[in-house]
């Protein structure tokens, strides 16, 4: 029998929490001054503040998914309180929170998607995006 030996490569470690909390005001994950995404939802090259390259990074379809999800539970209970307490009219309700549910989708969607490259960046999970 053989002694197998694992090499383990001295890594630095990367705090997840604070990278996710850079990554949803949609700053770099490292540095947290450069700007992360442009374009509303295209993610950087790299840093400009700290030249940490993050075109390999996707998300895909976790932030959308993360956004229908919360939405849909900060709503939820919004809708019925609303009924129950006020009963508005069925056309004033819907406009109401149609225009809720848009504006905080568009507000939440590149936050969370921020905060998917950023965990991913935190977990150094490279995806299989374009190449330097």
């Amino acid at each position: 029998m053989t002694d197998q030996t694992i090499e383990t490569h001295d890594v630095e470690d990367r705090p997840t929490k604070p990278a996710l909390v850079k990554g949803f005001r949609c700053r770099c994950p490292n540095c947290g001054e450069g700007k992360l995404l442009h374009s509303y939802l295209k993610v950087n090259n790299e840093c400009s503040n700290c030249g940490q390259e993050l075109f390999h990074h996707r998300a895909d379809d976790g932030p959308a998914y993360l956004t229908i999800l919360l939405v849909g539970h900060l709503l939820a209970p919004v809708l019925h309180l609303s009924y129950v307490h006020w009963r508005p009219e069925p056309l004033t309700m819907f406009l109401v929170l149609a225009f809720g549910c848009t504006a905080l989708s568009l507000f939440l969607l590149p936050r969370l998607k921020g905060a998917v490259v950023a965990y991913q960046w935190a977990r150094r999970m490279h995806g299989f995006g374009q190449s330097a």
